[in-house]
């Protein structure tokens, strides 16, 4: 059996264009969900590894849609190796039904993990170049300087909750209280 695998990491990303791609190449069962790659708990990738027989081929259309590092994909693929179980990626043309298409998955794979940490190690040395600079990354406050030393008054009165007080500056309790600690 063909079995597809389609994964976009957030809700705004839309899938069709992965689920047209392995509907096209003759899938018949397609686990599909919207979740990031980074985490190993991805419920349909899990289904579709308990579903998986000898002689079955799983599918996707980018390399990167199964495992966001070379680690998590060579596991995945030693799991469909035990399985007798073949693997196709369709932009990177790799079939591991033959030693070069298994050669060409370990060779992609670890030029995208090595891109991933080059990105990553370049937006440290960005990072840091801003804190240098004066410049601090982040979110803004929610609660002003000023903010938190009005509530402080506020709750020294005693006559208000600090569930009213975090209302009152429409933020909530635990931003409240990370506020009142600095």
């Amino acid at each position: 059996m063909r079995i597809g695998y389609a994964r976009v990491s957030s809700e705004l990303q839309s899938e069709n264009a992965q689920l047209d791609a392995l509907a096209n190449c003759g899938c018949e069962r397609i686990y599909h969900e919207k979740i990031s790659g980074k985490g190993t708990k991805r419920p349909e990738l899990i289904r579709l590894l308990d579903s998986i027989r000898t002689g079955d081929t799983v599918i996707v259309q980018r390399l990167d849609r199964l495992g966001r590092s070379l680690s998590d994909l060579i596991n995945l693929l030693s799991a469909f190796k035990q399985k007798n179980v073949e693997f196709i990626s369709l932009n990177e043309n790799i079939d591991t039904s033959s030693a070069t298409g298994e050669l060409i998955f370990h060779m992609i794979g670890a030029i995208a993990q090595f891109e991933r940490r080059l990105i990553s190690e370049r937006t440290k040395v960005g990072l840091e170049a801003a804190k240098v600079r004066g410049r601090k990354g982040g979110r803004k406050p929610k609660l002003t300087h000023s903010d938190v030393k009005k509530a402080r008054a506020m709750l020294s009165s005693g006559e208000v909750s600090k569930a009213e007080v975090a209302q009152h500056f429409k933020v909530s309790r635990p931003t409240l209280n990370k506020a009142l600690e600095k």
